[in-house]
C-alpha cells in the first residue's frame, strides 16, 4: 500500500487587521480582558463583499499546490472543510473550484463539517484515498470567514472576541517511503453536549431537539414562535442568529480531549510525548494550548501557537499554523509534527506526520 504525504503547503489570511482595542469601540470589553481569557491580542477580518471563505481557500491553495510542483488542473480532488460558508448550499468546494478556474476538469469535492476538528478529519480522508491509489493529488482546504456572522454587540462578546478569518491548505500526494508522511490518524465525536458550542438558527430542528437536551438548556423557544419558519423576525430580535458557546464547559472537556487524542497517536506508532518535534494544537484558546502542553510535558519550543496574531480561525487554524511554522523552519525534514483539534459538536482528532 502507499503511503501519503504533504507535498506543499500555503496559508492566507486578510491584511485588516483587527486588535482587542478595535473591539472596545463597539462592546464592553478590554484588551485585559481578552487576553487574560484568551491569549488573543489581534486576528484578521476579511474585506466584505471582496473576499469570502471560498476565495481566501483559493488563495491558500493556489500557494500549496505551486509548493507542491504541480499545476491546479493536475489537482483531482478537493476537500474543503469549514464551519463558515459562501452560501447554506451549496458547499465552498465547488465555489473554490470556481474560482480557482478549474471547473473543467470536473473534479470530485467534498465539504466537510467538523468545525474546528475540520482539517484534521479531511486529512485523514485525504490519506484514505491517496493510499488506496484512488487520487494523486487531493487539495484539502481549511477556511473560514467569522467575521461575516459575530454579534458586534456586548451581547456577543464572549464568542465575537475570540475568532477571526483565514484560510490554509495542503496537498496531499502518495510516497513509498513508510517512514514518511502520514502515519496515523484518529477521528472522535460525542453529540451528547452538542448545543453547547453552537450555531443553532437559522436551522430546520424547528425546537426538536430541546426536549432532549433538559434543563440545562433554556433558550426561550416556544412552538408559536418557530412555527414553520426556517428563521423569523424572533430569532433575529433575540441575537439567536449567532453562534453560543458555554466557555468554561468547552475549556473542560477540551483539555481532557487534547492529551487523550494525541497519546492514541503516539501509543497507535509506538512513541512517546518527548518524540514529538512539533505540536500543532488547534488555536482555539492559549490556556487550553499551555495546559495541554504542560500535561504532556512538552517545551515553549515543541508547540507552536499563533492565536495571538490570529485568533480562532476554526478548520483553518492547523493548516495556518503548520504552514507558519514550516516557513519559520520549526518544522524540518525527519520532525515528528502531531496535529490535534477539538471543537463543536464535540468533535476530535489528532494525526502523527514524519515530515519530508
Amino acid at each position: 500500500m502507499l503511503h501519503s504525504k504533504i507535498g506543499g503547503i500555503g496559508y492566507y489570511v486578510p491584511e485588516k487587521v483587527i486588535t482587542n482595542e478595535d473591539l472596545t469601540k463597539v462592546m464592553d470589553t478590554t484588551d485585559e480582558w481578552i487576553q487574560e481569557r484568551t491569549g488573543i491580542m489581534e486576528r484578521r477580518y476579511g474585506i466584505k463583499h471582496k473576499e469570502t471563505t471560498s476565495t481566501m481557500g483559493a488563495r491558500a491553495a493556489e500557494i500549496a499546490i505551486e509548493r507542491a510542483g504541480i499545476t491546479k488542473e493536475e489537482v483531482d480532488f478537493i476537500i474543503f472543510a469549514t464551519l463558515s460558508p459562501d452560501y447554506y448550499f451549496p458547499g465552498c468546494g465547488v465555489l473554490m473550484q470556481r474560482e480557482m478556474g478549474i471547473t473543467h476538469t470536473e473534479i470530485g469535492a467534498l465539504d466537510i463539517r467538523n468545525q474546528c476538528s475540520g482539517f484534521v478529519y479531511g486529512l485523514s480522508i485525504a490519506d484514505q484515498f491517496v493510499k488506496t491509489g484512488m487520487y494523486k493529488n487531493v487539495l484539502l482546504v481549511g477556511a473560514e470567514m467569522h467575521s461575516m456572522g459575530l454579534d458586534f454587540s456586548t451581547r456577543g462578546r464572549n464568542v465575537t472576541v475570540i475568532f477571526g478569518d483565514g484560510a490554509g491548505a495542503v496537498v496531499i500526494q502518495p510516497t513509498e517511503d513508510e517512514n514518511k508522511g502520514i502515519l496515523t490518524t484518529h477521528l472522535h465525536s460525542d453529540g451528547t453536549y452538542a448545543e453547547k458550542l453552537a450555531f443553532i438558527n437559522p436551522g430546520a430542528h424547528g425546537g426538536y431537539h430541546f426536549d432532549k437536551m433538559g434543563e440545562s438548556y433554556d433558550f426561550g423557544y416556544s412552538d408559536a414562535q418557530y412555527g414553520e419558519m426556517f428563521i423569523n423576525e424572533y430569532m433575529v430580535q433575540t441575537g439567536q442568529i449567532y453562534p453560543n458557546m458555554e466557555g468554561q464547559f468547552v475549556f473542560k472537556m477540551a483539555v481532557q480531549k487534547f492529551p487523550e487524542v494525541i497519546m492514541e497517536a503516539l501509543n497507535k506508532v509506538g512513541l512517546k510525548p518527548s518524540d514529538i518535534d512539533m505540536l500543532i494544537p488547534h488555536q482555539a484558546n492559549l490556556r487550553i494550548s499551555d495546559f495541554v502542553a504542560r500535561k504532556m510535558g512538552l517545551r515553549e519550543d515543541q508547540v507552536w501557537n499563533n492565536i495571538q496574531r490570529f485568533g480562532n480561525t476554526t478548520a483553518a487554524s492547523v493548516p495556518i499554523a503548520l504552514c507558519e511554522a514550516w516557513e519559520a523552519g520549526a518544522v524540518k525534514a525527519g520532525d515528528l509534527v502531531c496535529l490535534a483539534a477539538f471543537g463543536s459538536g464535540f468533535t476530535w482528532a489528532s494525526a502523527l506526520i514524519r515530515w519530508g
